[in-house]
């Protein structure tokens, strides 16, 4: 046999091999780039169902928050009849901030827009409350400055702060779970 002749019969048995060989390839490389794929698609499932339930909690903290800094709500909790208006007023200013504080990190979870309605309502809310007390007798028993809030509320047309951020909270969770 020449030597064109035996490369011919060995060309013979390697061409065939490759073409096996790269078909071999081709068809593993599909089959672990789709589990791959499986598999990460998995992991983005696992954690965008560990993001919505943390956003969902971080909505169920941030109403309430809202619903503790409600005037209605917050005086009861720190009234004592012994206080002065400025007691009273020192006790809701601090309620308030304690609250806003322990519910800092909820910012995380929420849009920057909800967020914003959450920090504009606390500041109002303690606006409204200084106000209030500003127009009284420092010394005056606590129960005037209790009286003269439930009198503001009571004339106003609109919602409390707090409760208009209740609506921007429930509006964003309806959003995110629709």
């Amino acid at each position: 046999m020449s030597t064109m002749g035996t490369i011919l019969e060995i060309l013979k048995y390697i061409l065939p091999s490759l073409v096996v060989l790269i078909a071999a390839n081709s068809v593993v490389r599909k089959f672990l780039n789709a589990a791959e794929r499986r598999q990460q698609l998995k992991v983005y499932e696992k954690s965008k169902d560990v993001t919505l339930r943390l956003r969902l909690q971080a909505y169920e903290r941030l109403v309430l928050f809202l619903e503790r800094i409600n005037p209605r709500l917050i005086i009861p909790r720190v009234y004592d009849p012994s206080m002065t208006v400025l007691d009273l007023r020192t006790a809701i200013v601090m309620s308030i901030n304690a609250e806003f504080e322990h519910n800092l990190a909820q910012q995380v979870y929420v849009s920057p827009n909800l967020w914003s309605s959450v920090r504009t309502a606390k500041e109002q809310e303690l606006s409204m409350i200084n106000h209030i007390s500003d127009t009284l007798n420092p010394d005056a028993p606590a129960r005037e400055l209790h009286i003269r809030i439930l009198e503001v509320i009571a004339a106003a047309n609109t919602d409390l702060p707090s409760e208009m951020a209740i609506n921007v909270v429930n509006a964003e969770a309806r959003e995110l779970l629709q």
